[in-house]
């Protein structure tokens, strides 16, 4: 694992885990029983520049991470047979408006809680103490020995409800994530979509964002790297 963090960390990834999928369906997890799963950091600057609604910049910025999780699984992949091993390398979610928003079986956020590198928010996103939600997640699926990390099972959002609060389309329940809950508990994905329709129309792009640049983690990443004030610990 050592190996292959070290090569995912030297090409561009800021997080890296491994979790113990054993405990999923098989035809979930292709019968894999391992996880390999990686954070791809978003631009502090382009992300700051959200806060009041997507910018052409931010699509690029997403185009730009996309092909770079693509790369990266890729790259895990390769490693991973040269060493004897099975893997599936999962591709970039992309968030293009789809008419019927059928979740995947098992999204990379998941497989990210499973390996530890952090938890779902309120508004459905993948949240991190590093660097909010302001990361895009790709993942790779093996049975190479590996050794997991320590899954997070408990939402750290407290009761904090930023997200939820500038959601134009008042998509998120409000309600705590917990691992196995339903989608549709903690966020009403029609509504996100039907949100984004005007973005898709301006910008080409079904993105939106505010809710990752407004989350208080992120906004503390955003800080750190000088892309906005400083400010009181949330």
């Amino acid at each position: 694992m050592n190996e292959l963090t070290e090569r995912l960390l030297s090409r561009g990834a800021v997080l890296v885990g491994c979790a113990d999928l054993s405990a999923l369906p098989a035809e979930t997890r292709g019968g894999l029983p391992f996880g390999v799963c990686f954070a791809v950091g978003l631009d502090p600057h382009v992300v700051a520049a959200i806060a009041e609604g997507p910018t052409v910049e931010y699509k690029h910025e997403y185009e730009r991470a996309n092909a770079l999780i693509d790369e990266l699984a890729g790259a895990a992949a390769a490693l991973l047979r040269q060493a004897g091993h099975r893997v599936i390398a999962r591709p970039a979610t992309d968030d293009q408006l789809d008419p019927d928003l059928t979740p995947h079986p098992l999204p990379h956020k998941t497989v990210a809680t499973l390996a530890g590198l952090g938890w779902i928010g309120k508004c459905g996103l993948l949240v991190t103490e590093e660097h909010g939600s302001a990361v895009r997640l790709g993942s790779v699926l093996t049975d190479a020995p590996l050794t997991a990390a320590e899954p997070v099972t408990a939402d750290r959002c407290g009761q904090c409800t930023v997200c939820v609060d500038v959601c134009p389309g008042g998509a998120p329940t409000g309600r705590s994530w917990r691992p196995g809950i339903p989608r549709e508990e903690i966020i009403d994905a029609h509504a996100c979509r039907d949100a984004m329709r005007e973005t898709a129309e301006r910008l080409g792009h079904s993105i939106c964002g505010r809710c990752i640049a407004t989350c208080p983690r992120t906004r503390r990443y955003l800080a750190r790297r000088g892309a906005i004030p400083a400010g009181p610990d949330r």
